[in-house]
């Protein structure tokens, strides 16, 4: 489902037959503005996203943006104007502010993650712990916060998981049979394998076929050790239960990637509202 799909029909699921509060309380052909006022710090997201929704609902909206996605932004700012049909502004109201709290909650979160490992070459990246439907927004949030994406969905790469090794049969079973798939499909998709110990790692590392590797639950000491052991040969990234205040401590073991489902699944949505004036 598209953005726009993804818009038409959370429309539909808020106006139903129309929006009855503005139809009987507002004048036919009635104009005005609005403004909509940051209530709390954080960094912008959404502001795009905003401007294709006040487009679906009627195209003589004019928006204003006075900020940029990524922006930092403090209490009492201003992120954009709109000017246009009272009524149309109205309907659009409630879900320009339900996507942009939650995207500027995880933009902002995701942030405070990047200024964590400043200075060092690890980069932290988001997964598929996504509301579903509303992945594209969120990760796009993401990267707004100065994150960057993984995958999209299971269609952009092959990422052969714990439990994939088990139904495959082992790791070497689970990497040959995808590396046979890529040749008989003709795809061009990257391959990476999680590691849940040195003994695994080690079976990897002797069977090859991948371009990056996984290494999950690893405490940051052994982390620092798997990492020395694939330099140079494959990418690296460091996944399960890292948090803001351990982050940097497994930054420092030198590997490539961090993924943090946290910066998509436990957010807290920032506060906003549209005020006419």
């Amino acid at each position: 489902m598209t953005i726009d799909e993804i818009i038409l029909a959370a429309l539909a699921e808020d106006i139903g037959d129309g929006d009855h509060t503005s139809l009987s309380t507002i004048p036919p052909g009635a104009a005005g503005k609005a403004k909509l006022l940051i209530k709390q710090p954080g960094i912008i997201s959404g502001i795009e996203l905003a401007r294709r929704i006040f487009r679906a609902v009627d195209s003589h909206i004019v928006m204003l943006p006075l900020l940029k996605d990524g922006d930092p932004v403090s209490s009492g700012e201003v992120a954009f104007t709109v000017e246009g049909p009272s009524a149309s502004i109205l309907k659009a109201e409630r879900l320009v502010l339900n996507f942009m709290q939650r995207m500027i909650g995880i933009a902002t979160t995701t942030s405070m993650y990047v200024k964590a490992l400043e200075g060092l070459k690890t980069r932290v990246l988001d997964t598929r712990k996504t509301t579903p439907l509303l992945r594209e927004p969120e990760k796009m949030a993401v990267v707004h916060g100065g994150g960057f994406n993984h995958r999209f969905g299971l269609f952009d790469m092959i990422l052969i998981k714990d439990n994939h090794v088990d139904f495959a049969g082992g790791i070497v079973q689970a990497i040959t049979s995808a590396n046979q798939y890529l040749q008989r499909t003709g795809k061009s998709l990257k391959i990476e394998i999680e590691v849940r110990n040195f003994e695994e790692l080690q079976l990897v590392m002797e069977t090859g076929g991948v371009h990056r590797i996984m290494l999950d639950n690893f405490r940051p000491a052994d982390l620092a050790k798997a990492v020395q052991i694939i330099e140079g040969k494959y990418e690296t990234e460091a996944s399960g239960g890292i948090t803001l205040d351990t982050l940097r401590e497994y930054a420092e073991t030198g590997v490539d990637f961090i993924s943090v489902g946290a910066l998509t699944h436990q957010i807290r949505s920032l506060d906003l509202s549209l005020k006419a004036y």
